[in-house]
């Protein structure tokens, strides 16, 4: 047999960058012609255009954005929704919030630290619901939280007042959900997609939605049947064409476009909106 004269070891990394360096050499540029590039032009401002248009109904913050403001001593939070009461929550350490009562169900996430909600403990990753009627004990972090609120009348201060004063008074009602990071069910909605259910009251629902590396999440142009809004826990994906970070909130308005997700490293979401289900029909 002719031995190889020019042979290759792929777990040489020294020979392959060599061979990529010299073929890249070989490498010189082609300037296309007027009708190309024209063609190419077209092309890319209608890529734009359509992105634009898909992000139109949506309002994206980043995990930088947004304007904090104090409410209690080392306690400050950031608006996301003010109409759909949705909020992040900074808790300093040694920072708290007093007994307060529940008027509508409060939806919670500890997206990092650790709290105690009266004599209840949630770490990162957890998923707390308190039901309309429920009263909390003292809110309360010795390390310091940072946690995903929705359904709080933060920035209604008469709302406050009431939550604060019918703690006060007979009843405890602790209609309370807890779901740790490690706890619930996983159900597949694609290859490499599946969906853990947190809490549904018949009109909307949310849930967890775990996305592995390397998936590509086709949601075939399906419309979004009612609002939406996303927070990013963990990863990264592009939605279309707006890439999502751990941290970053985004809200989808109902007759929107569903756009496909793509993440090369993997990602964990929170989302609200219509029963999973609909990725299914």
């Amino acid at each position: 047999m002719k031995k190889n004269k020019y042979p290759l070891d792929s777990d040489n990394a020294e020979q392959v960058d060599r061979i990529e360096s010299a073929l890249l050499e070989g490498l010189y540029p082609l300037s296309p012609d007027i009708k190309q590039r024209s063609k190419i032009q077209k092309q890319l401002f209608s890529r734009i255009r359509s992105s634009n248009e898909a992000e139109s109904n949506r309002i994206t913050i980043r995990n930088k954005q947004g304007n904090w403001r104090n409410i209690l001593p080392g306690v400050r939070a950031k608006t996301l929704d003010k109409i759909k009461r949705a909020f992040i929550l900074d808790i300093a350490s040694g920072a708290s919030l007093p007994m307060h009562r529940h008027h509508e169900d409060e939806e919670c996430i500890v997206l990092h630290g650790t709290a105690s909600l009266g004599d209840l403990e949630v770490q990162t990753g957890d998923y707390h619901l308190a039901r309309a009627g429920s009263r909390h004990g003292r809110i309360h972090s010795e390390t310091g939280a940072r946690i995903y609120l929705r359904g709080t009348p933060i920035g209604h201060n008469i709302e406050i007042a009431r939550d604060l004063v019918t703690a006060l008074l007979p009843g405890n009602n602790n209609e309370w959900t807890t779901i740790r990071a490690d706890e619930g069910n996983w159900s597949e909605l694609s290859c490499g997609v599946s969906s853990k259910p947190l809490f549904s009251n018949y009109q909307s629902y949310s849930s967890l939605i775990r996305i592995a590396e390397e998936t590509h999440w086709n949601l075939s142009s399906q419309k979004v049947p009612q609002d939406e809004e996303y927070l990013i826990l963990e990863g990264e994906a592009f939605f279309g064409d707006t890439l999502l970070q751990a941290g970053d909130w985004q809200f989808v308005q109902s007759g929107s476009i569903y756009r496909p997700i793509a993440t090369d490293e993997g990602v964990l979401l929170f989302r609200r909106g219509a029963n999973d289900k609909v990725f299914s029909t």
